[in-house]
């Protein structure tokens, strides 16, 4: 991959900046309406069930035209096509990275006969025990990062669909409360317990695994084999714990890219394998329109476009997802994995530091909820945040006015940001006792600037094809910021560090050894010990 150019070195990237130091700082939206009275329609792109809005950036004709000048400069065409091909794009790893081909109809990608017998035999399994004559109440995914995150909030988002006699339920933190609290209350009888770790042996899982195994055993429960069972290519280890029934994947899918392999067990265990099957057909069809369709018209391509300009020349340090469905709640927390695991490096692919920023802070709240906690900050704040509202046009279920409010909160919200409130308005719109200088004072506290970015993207509805769809979508926006900025989005050393601390950290708890340490961390751990 060395042939392509980092955007800083290309034509478009000095276009860009001479573009936002001539009309992007002094840009105004409320302007840029004014003068287009089309300007929601030449900025708004849809694709497989998806609206994006992004009419309220601080974007121009001109800026846009520049970003995908950026693209084409920087080969992004060839970068995707090589990744859809099999090459081993992740070049730290030397892997391929080729979770598009989990959700490739059969002889459609690479891999497919081994993909599809696996996928077949999962989703076999999964009807068996979401049948009530199977027994089974309660599915418990023990995993963390990828293993969790995703087939968390995929179940979340899809409430609707799960069977009703099931009870999903997802532990990951190795503090042993979050195993102890879940498991109230329910019976090993009852219980099917899904480890879920590639190589049998991440710490927090293997933790919550044996705990769960010993809650298991002493409450009555008999053959572990029949209530436990791994996502894991290592069979060997799985068997020793008393586990035959595995589901192994490839390691050319990333945890975080993982929902749509073994890892989503749990998911089609709750809502079946028809419905599973229109969650892989959804991310395929955003996948073909990500591969075939043209920059200009090409979502992933333009939002992560956006997510440059944002967080580049704007200088943006963080963006806000803001999903206005229930459902989506848990939305951020993948979304923070999926983008700041993947893009939060400070050197390109080739390990030469970069000159620039990557990837933003990812943050959020399910509306309304979230305009209750912090859209104070965004309004009024002296830091600009650009917005993401995601909204779902058809509830399916709900109240209907319900929805219209919630509707309504999303889009009142993001016509707030862009309008604001000026000191005049703010002024006259009340009358207060006290001086002139109290009301002038009060006037300005309740003013708000304007003018602050937020895109918007409208669901026809909250489906498993349409959430496959946008799943797809925010891996390949991912995947196009990673590309212009030049670094490996497929790989994760920054976590390595941390664990391998951890684990020479453990025997010091016993013998209360801090010889070498630092002087913060020895007085941390003897403070511990003392108490303990």
């Amino acid at each position: 991959m060395s042939q392509y150019l980092r955007c800083d070195q290309t034509r478009a990237w000095s276009n860009l900046s001479t573009l936002h130091r001539d009309v992007g700082a002094p840009f105004d939206l409320r302007d840029a309406f004014a003068k287009d009275r089309k300007r929601f329609e030449h900025f708004s792109f849809e694709a497989e069930g998806i609206l994006a809005d992004l009419s309220k950036n601080l974007i121009s004709r001109g800026i846009l035209d520049a970003l995908l000048a950026l693209a084409r400069e920087c080969s992004l065409e060839a970068q995707r096509d090589a990744m859809f091909a099999g090459e081993p794009i992740n070049l730290s790893e030397k892997r391929a990275v080729l979770h598009t081909a989990l959700r490739a109809p059969p002889d459609a990608a690479p891999f497919s006969g081994e993909v599809h017998d696996t996928l077949n035999r999962m989703l076999a399994f999964a009807e068996q025990v979401r049948d009530p004559a199977s027994g089974i109440r309660h599915v418990v995914n023990i995993g963390i990062g990828g293993s969790d995150l995703g087939p968390q909030m995929v179940v979340g988002a899809l409430t609707g669909f799960v069977a009703p006699h099931l009870g999903v339920h997802f532990v990951s933190n190795v503090d042993s409360h979050h195993l102890e609290w879940t498991l109230r209350g329910m019976k090993p009888a009852e219980t099917l317990f899904v480890i879920a770790s590639k190589t049998f042996t991440t710490q927090e899982t293997m933790s919550n695994a044996q705990l769960a195994r010993s809650w298991f055993l002493s409450n009555g429960g008999v053959d572990t084999r029949k209530h436990f069972v791994a996502c894991t290519t290592n069979v060997t280890s799985a068997a020793e714990f008393g586990i035959d029934t595995t589901f192994g994947f490839w390691d050319w899918v990333g945890g975080r890219y993982s929902l749509w392999s073994a890892i989503g067990l749990p998911i089609a265990i709750a809502i079946g394998a028809e419905r599973f099957r229109e969650l892989l057909a959804g991310a395929h069809a955003m996948d073909q329109h990500f591969r075939n369709a043209p920059i200009e018209s090409n979502l992933p391509i333009l939002l992560g476009l956006v997510d440059v300009w944002n967080r580049n020349f704007l200088g943006y340090s963080s963006r806000s997802i803001a999903p206005y469905h229930q459902g989506l709640a848990r939305l951020p927390a993948y979304l923070q994995q999926l983008e700041m695991e993947s893009n939060g490096k400070r050197v390109d692919r080739h390990g030469n530091e970069l000159p620039f920023a990557t990837s933003p802070v990812i943050w959020g709240e399910a509306g309304t909820n979230g305009q209750h906690a912090y859209f104070q900050m965004l309004h009024q704040g002296s830091d600009v945040i650009p917005v993401e509202f995601i909204l779902v046009r058809d509830p399916g279920t709900g109240d209907a006015e319900a929805h219209r409010k919630l509707l309504a909160n999303g889009l009142a919200q993001a016509q707030a940001l862009m309008l604001g409130k000026s000191f005049d308005v703010a002024l006259a719109e009340k009358s207060t006792t006290g001086s002139d200088a109290e009301r002038i004072a009060i006037a300005h506290q309740r003013s708000f600037p304007g003018n602050r970015p937020s895109t918007t993207l409208l669901l026809d509805r909250l489906d498993p094809r349409t959430l496959g769809s946008l799943l797809a979508m925010y891996e390949h926006r991912t995947f196009v910021c990673g590309a212009l900025w030049g670094i490996n989005s497929f790989d994760q050393w920054g976590v390595e560090l941390g664990k391998t601390l951890c684990n020479g950290l453990l025997p010091r708890f016993e013998s209360g050894d801090t010889l070498g340490l630092d002087g913060s961390t020895a007085g941390l751990l003897k403070r511990i010990s003392d108490r303990a």
